[in-house]
């Protein structure tokens, strides 16, 4: 049975921290996404992206896109963080981390898992930049609830539901 880290903070997240985590004699490879904010989007200066989390809904499912991808990949260790406050240009928003003992399972694994969480998991993204502000939605939720791709009751195959448009966050992490 893989063990899983799942981690929601307000705090800027240590990439290495996570590394360490998945760690593991019996791991031949260790795979990791790290989603960063970059400075531009769309042609606007990025200023800083806000993150909020509905944080007891968003920690389980974090818990179960760990769960599933370590079941259909057999990965060893599993570790996913996402922030939420303040994110600001180059400081990471998401870190994924995944061991196993093939190469190929862990890095399916971490790109299926930023898929997934960024379709489904309850947390959502204000985008700060020269000449105003916009909450955004995950274009992977868009993409699922147009495409048909929900299961029943709009679930995922984690079972999270994805993201709803206009539903945006009221209470902001602490500063």
């Amino acid at each position: 049975m893989a063990q899983h880290y799942v981690e929601i903070s307000c705090s800027p997240l240590d990439i290495q921290k996570y590394i360490t985590l998945v760690e593991d004699d019996s791991a031949g490879a260790i795979s990791t996404f790290v989603g960063v904010t970059r400075d531009d989007f769309q042609g606007k200066k990025v200023k800083k992206l806000e993150y909020e989390a509905y944080e007891p809904m968003a920690q389980k499912c974090l818990e179960l896109i760990c769960k599933a991808a370590s079941e259909r990949w057999g990965l060893v260790k599993m570790a996913i963080a996402h922030r939420t406050g303040e994110c600001l240009v180059r400081e990471p928003s998401v870190v994924i981390a995944a061991s196993s003992a093939h190469r190929r399972d862990s890095l399916e694994a971490v790109q299926w898992a930023i898929d997934e969480l960024k379709a489904t998991v309850p947390i959502w993204k204000k985008e700060y930049f020269e000449g105003g502000e916009v909450w955004k939605e995950n274009a992977e939720s868009r993409k699922l609830r147009g495409a048909g791709l929900l299961g029943p009751g709009g679930k995922t195959e984690t079972g999270c539901s994805a993201g709803r448009e206009g539903h945006f966050p009221s209470e902001p992490c602490p500063s």
